[in-house]
């Protein structure tokens, strides 16, 4: 995602990049093939192997420690970058959310841009139902984190020092203006699509409606709710093509439970696949059926959209800011029994109505460009001009 970022702005800007040294010969390499390349200076600031074998994943406590002590390196170099260039905008590009918003918002005299800011929003609790203890109380604990650390420390000096924050979810803008009272919020994916050419096909009456689910078999990704509102579905005649990874405990728990609710031949399990063949799977599905509950903006969406494929999500996280109802159909989530029956009831109503599909899958190719890489850094080099505009009066 940064790649990408750094990549398309340097279309229009200078940029001064600083980022850890995992890549360097790739991004060395890369930088070869760019016509853009001579706007890109990289600095890398590198992290031990010792601390990179132990834990530097996210899904590690220990990770934020040495991660805070990484940024603080990051706030260190900054100060040289800014004494030997004219730095006209500090953007903190982020790759873990609100939760570690660096130093770079210590630097005075220069505007300050922070986001995209991923979800400060609770997980809503009613969507634990199923989920072991162990996961109900680290989900739990997750929303207490969040509470806290989204009003407090560096989290709220960064927030009162930026000069204009991007967050990614309008849930995140709203806790941001309820908590500080700031009004000025640009909602914005952190990730783009490359817009492709896709045909669109009609959908034979007669076959099996293909929907296609993918991701990690983790209790955030909700494939329970998936497979229970294909068994509330009125017909059988759907096809659950299921993209789905972790240990085999995991599968097995899932695939028992498609047994019980006696749609367990209605699935298709193509395991862990790779990102080409679950491209043509998209192509040749007739709905992406996406039931995560947590998430920033989920690029397999974007790439769904990309291949002319409607979507059927719950109006949460990144989807819910993606997905409009020219493309597909988001359902709101007032109660988790409600937004099921919902869900199976628009299944039941596409069963009948196939052109349905046909006219949301024409749509696709019109929501491209607002979605690609193009138009979000339009809308990037924008903030720069009116931050810069806006320090220059004062």
């Amino acid at each position: 995602m940064g790649w990408n970022w750094i990549i398309n702005i340097a279309k229009e800007c200078n940029v001064y990049v600083i980022t850890e040294s995992e890549w360097k010969k790739d991004i060395e390499q890369a930088l070869q093939s760019l016509p853009q390349s001579k706007n890109i200076h990289f600095y890398f600031n590198p992290v031990s192997q010792h601390v990179r074998n132990m834990c530097w994943s996210q899904g590690d406590w220990r990770f934020y420690r040495h991660y805070r002590e990484w940024q603080k390196r990051t706030y260190e170099i900054a100060k040289g970058i800014i004494a030997e260039n004219k730095i006209d905008v500090i953007h903190q590009l982020n790759m873990i959310g609100f939760r570690e918003p660096g130093y770079l918002w210590k630097i005075k005299d220069i505007p300050f841009v922070w986001g995209p800011i991923g979800n400060m929003a609770p997980i809503p609790l009613e969507f634990l139902e199923g989920c072991t203890t162990k996961d109900k109380l680290k989900l739990c604990m997750k929303n207490f984190i969040s509470y806290w650390q989204a009003r407090s420390g560096r989290v709220s000096k960064a927030i009162r020092r930026a000069d204009k924050l991007i967050t990614v979810l309008k849930s995140t803008s709203d806790i941001i203006k309820s908590n500080y009272g700031i009004d000025d919020v640009t909602v914005m994916p952190e990730t783009g699509l490359k817009v492709t050419q896709r045909v669109v096909h009609e959908i034979p009456a007669e076959r099996p409606l293909k929907l296609l689910w993918v991701g990690r078999f983790i209790p955030t990704k909700k494939l329970d709710i998936a497979l229970k509102i294909l068994s509330e579905c009125n017909s059988k005649r759907f096809e659950l093509h299921i993209v789905g990874w972790g240990s085999v405990e995991e599968e097995m728990h899932y695939r028992e439970i498609s047994e019980k609710l006696g749609v367990g031949s209605q699935c298709i399990w193509h395991g862990k696949i790779p990102n080409a063949m679950v491209h043509q799977l998209m192509r040749e599905s007739d709905i992406f059926f996406f039931t995560s509950i947590l998430e920033g903006t989920p690029h397999v969406v974007l790439e769904a959209i990309s291949n002319n494929l409607p979507v059927l999500c719950f109006d949460l996280c990144g989807q819910g800011v993606i997905i409009n109802d020219k493309i597909g159909w988001k359902i709101r989530v007032d109660s988790l029994e409600n937004a099921e029956r919902e869900m199976s009831k628009i299944l039941n109503l596409i069963d009948k109505d196939r052109t349905l599909l046909l006219k949301k899958s024409v749509n696709c190719e019109e929501r491209k460009p607002e979605l690609s890489w193009e138009n979000k850094i339009k809308q990037v080099v924008q903030i720069y001009e009116d931050v810069i505009a806006h320090y220059s009066l004062h």
